[in-house]
């Protein structure tokens, strides 16, 4: 019988290796590999749904959810995570010591429904009393001008958010002071090419998300795997035949790491890096699944709501194809 060919929007994870070299085979399915940059992914996703199965933004997933378009239903394997501390950049002539400095200030922002900057926002309001409305918010492209919502939202009237001008860039404004601090998924090229008047506010960022984690068991999901509904609709078996194989893909990602005889990953010191990591985050620490990450979904849930971008507290369980919540056993 032939497999079921279906389009796959994804970036070039090491965790997607497996299954679009053909090493793992999802069964019954031929997928399609568009390798793109997550926003071109996302935008293409959500504006126009051009994908069978595509990786996909969480916030974006949760407003599509709580709205009821597009209509989509992802499984529990969380193509990126990341901790976001590490994200808040801030001009070194702003006065801005500490995240209650960011009281009152002007923060840029690529776009404010990106889970990156949901998590940022999230993280300043309930642990360091920053709240979304204490700041005065600026939208708009990064590097290149012209950046706008991927999708309409519609924040509450206590939010403070403007449009950049059509030939200003974020970078631009943050590097010139226009702006006192920027938060965002992307280091902005002012620091990277070592600008200095721009600085991560947590220099020793590591650090700080380490005990954030320590704290709350928390490891921030940045996107998603969501599949078209009408394609489940004709073959349900495609959501559990697709988790099946991403975890069957992680888990060789795992093996590699684990190989002592030679380094898998151009990483000088990968083995004593993984050990870390494994002492902190436990042996499977990039987990899937819903109930190994129940609370940073609830957390998620509540900060997009904290930020008026979506209007109801979503149940976990009507998020993910519920063929993946359990095993059969013989």
């Amino acid at each position: 019988m032939s497999r079921l060919s279906l389009s796959f929007g994804c970036w070039d994870y090491d965790r997607v290796r497996p299954i679009v070299e053909g090493s793992v085979k999802p069964e019954g399915i031929e997928l399609n590999w568009l390798n793109m940059p997550v926003e071109e992914t996302f935008f293409r996703m959500m504006r126009h749904q051009e994908f069978d199965v595509a990786e996909l933004s969480l916030s974006s997933y949760l407003i599509a959810k709580d709205r009821g378009f597009p209509n989509f239903t992802a499984i529990p394997v969380f193509m990126s995570r990341m901790f976001r501390h590490s994200g808040i950049y801030i001009n070194t002539n702003s006065g801005i010591k500490e995240p209650k400095d960011l009281i009152g200030k002007r923060i840029g922002i690529p776009e404010y429904q990106l889970t990156a900057c949901v998590w940022i926002r999230g993280i300043l309001n309930n642990y360091y009393g920053v709240k979304q409305s204490d700041v005065e918010w600026f939208m708009g492209g990064e590097e290149t001008p012209g950046r706008v919502e991927k999708v309409k939202v519609d924040l509450p009237p206590e939010i403070k958010i403007y449009q950049i001008g059509e030939e200003e860039t974020l970078n631009e404004l943050l590097e010139s002071g226009k702006i006192d601090a920027f938060i965002g998924p992307r280091a902005p090229s002012s620091f990277l090419n070592g600008s200095p008047n721009v600085k991560r506010l947590f220099t020793d960022y590591a650090s700080v998300e380490q005990e954030y984690y320590r704290q709350t068991g928390i490891f921030p999901i940045m996107h998603v795997v969501a599949i078209k509904d009408e394609i489940l609709e004709k073959h349900p078996w495609v959501a559990r035949n697709l988790y099946q194989a991403f975890l069957k893909a992680k888990e060789m990602i795992y093996d590699g790491f684990n190989q002592t005889a030679a380094l898998k990953v151009t990483v000088p010191w990968l083995i004593p890096e993984l050990e870390r990591t494994k002492e902190i985050l436990g042996e499977d620490f990039w987990p899937y699944g819903l109930e190994s990450n129940r609370k940073t979904l609830e957390a998620v849930i509540q900060y997009s709501y904290e930020d008026g971008l979506i209007k109801n507290k979503l149940n976990i369980e009507d998020l993910f194809a519920k063929s993946t919540f359990e095993e059969y056993v013989i």
